[in-house]
């Protein structure tokens, strides 16, 4: 009788067995039905792995860093690091959270096109759009759309014309395993104010509970379409400092309702404040982001078993030393050379820089090339008290001694914002230039503005310089009269000043 036992058994065993089919090289069983009641990974009932590991990485804020300069990391050693990694696990899934493109001669001159390519060249999964996406308008964003062997994800990003999402993106991106489905769902922060007005007029996005709302009804679909893990890739992010590893509602309140975090997602991947964390929130689920400007990255592993639904994350910052030394993927050298007819004008020379200039001095310097360059086209007609506005400089926040090429001033100066000639009122002029405490307002004026500054009518009518996104931020008050052209920026205006050997000395 034992020995029929035995028989038995060693018969039921070897159907069970014969009904799996081996998924991937991670050993992961299909069966009848899996089953592991002691969650140890393994199926009661074949004995085979029920446990599918994933490494999800995030790029943010890229911000087209794309090769190697003297002040900046490019992504050929990058490159390297994610084809490793994709070689030791196939089921390793690239993303991005937007911000991808504006900030470097190549990809600037490109429109982005470059950097799309390469993302294409690594199989990215999707890519969430960020405010600087907007930077060149919506056309640009629709070529690489086109260009892209990924889906775009903007679930709240909407046509102001038809009051429907835009057309280049899609709310979610599905990836499926077999086994195992993965839902990526894509959304922008409250960043509206980060753009451009002009550049942006097109659309509007849905924010708080509305944005909320539509996140959980997304995932809501995905569940329904069998996806068993869900990842919010998310262009905004916790701002602060906060060393600790979990993060409170407070600190999340501003950007993600942490009531997301109860059964929607899984998992979290931040952008847009160039901080790096990994923190969890009371939910114990990971939010992530990996700073900016190409200094790192992060990473989550996962494993999700199918047997029972449970699911372990583990997040990390990676930071861009860790892969910096691993040798250079011939892929920058391959889309350089592509587009060498676009981007060779960012190694051209224009001139000497005496010694280095930080990004206050740069600002002051555009400030009053902004305020000539008006005078000179304006001055006939008007009497121009000052020019200046809101003056950005990115990374690296400052113009190394030396040669400096047009490149170098396409990192420091990426915006397209056109000079504008505006009106203004006296009580504006005062509040939101001449006594602005916004640290980022520099301003030029010569002895008519200085008499102006002492003497100002609250109600008086007066003529400034600024740019396209300084004139077009409500609160300043200005009433646009005219645009200088519509391919001058603060760049080539420091171009031809250094040119002339106005930093030579």
């Amino acid at each position: 009788m034992k020995r029929l036992l035995s028989v038995i058994l060693a018969f039921i065993l070897v159907l069970c067995t014969a009904g799996c089919s081996f998924v991937g090289n991670l050993g992961t069983a299909s069966c009848p039905e899996h089953l592991d009641k002691e969650n140890d990974g393994v199926c009661d009932n074949c004995a085979a792995s029920v446990v599918w590991n994933f490494d999800f990485y995030s790029v943010n804020d890229l911000h087209g860093k794309f090769r190697d300069t003297d002040s900046q990391t490019g992504v050929d050693e990058m490159t390297t690091y994610f084809k490793n990694a994709i070689t030791a696990n196939p089921n390793t899934v690239l993303l991005s959270a937007g911000d991808m493109w504006q900030g470097s001669a190549e990809s600037n001159l490109t429109r982005g096109n470059i950097v799309t390519e390469w993302m294409n060249e690594l199989g990215f999964a999707s890519m969430t759009l960020g405010n600087h996406e907007y930077d060149w308008g919506e056309e640009p964003i629709r070529q690489n759309a086109e260009l892209a062997q990924f889906p775009f994800l903007g679930i709240n990003i909407y046509d102001r014309d038809t009051n429907e999402r835009v057309e280049y993106c899609k709310s979610s991106a599905f990836i499926d395993k077999g086994e195992v489905q993965i839902g990526i769902i894509g959304a922008i922060g409250d960043c509206y104010s980060s753009i451009a007005s002009d550049m942006s007029e097109g659309v509007y996005f849905l924010t708080g509970d509305r944005l909320t709302e539509l996140v959980k009804k997304e995932s809501q679909s995905l569940k329904e379409k069998g996806a068993d893990f869900i990842i919010y890739v998310l262009h905004d992010g916790y701002g602060g400092t906060n060393y600790s590893s979990t993060i409170a509602d407070s600190m999340l309140s501003g950007y993600y309702d942490v009531a997301l975090s109860n059964g929607y997602v899984d998992l979290i991947f931040e952008a847009h404040t160039h901080k790096y964390y990994t923190k969890t929130d009371k939910y114990g689920v990971y939010h992530l982001q990996g700073g900016g400007d190409n200094l790192g990255i992060t990473h989550a592993d996962v494993d999700i078993n199918i047997a029972n639904g449970s699911k372990k994350v583990n997040g990390e910052y990676i930071s861009a030393t860790k892969y910096s030394g691993l040798p250079d993927d011939p892929i920058v050298g391959r889309l350089m050379s592509k587009y060498a007819d676009k981007v060779g004008k960012a190694e051209e020379t224009l001139g000497k820089n005496a010694y280095q200039r930080n990004s206050r001095a740069i600002r002051n310097i555009v400030a009053e090339l902004y305020y000539k360059a008006g005078v000179k086209k304006w001055g006939k007609d008007y009497k121009i008290v000052l020019g200046g506005g809101f003056l950005s400089v990115r990374s690296p926040g400052y113009l190394a001694v030396g040669d400096v090429t047009y490149g170098d001033l396409q990192m420091l100066l990426p915006f397209d914002n056109q000079l504008v000639l505006c009106s203004v009122k006296g009580k504006y002029l005062k509040s939101k230039f001449f006594e602005t405490d916004n640290s980022n307002y520099f301003i030029y004026y010569e002895s008519y503005g200085a008499n102006i500054k002492n003497n100002i009518d609250p109600e008086g009518t007066y003529y400034i310089i600024v740019d396209s996104y300084t004139s077009t931020y409500g609160p300043n008050h200005l009433t646009e009269i005219a645009r200088y052209d519509s391919t001058t920026f603060a760049r080539d205006l420091l171009a031809e000043y250094i040119e002339q050997g106005g930093l030579a000395k």
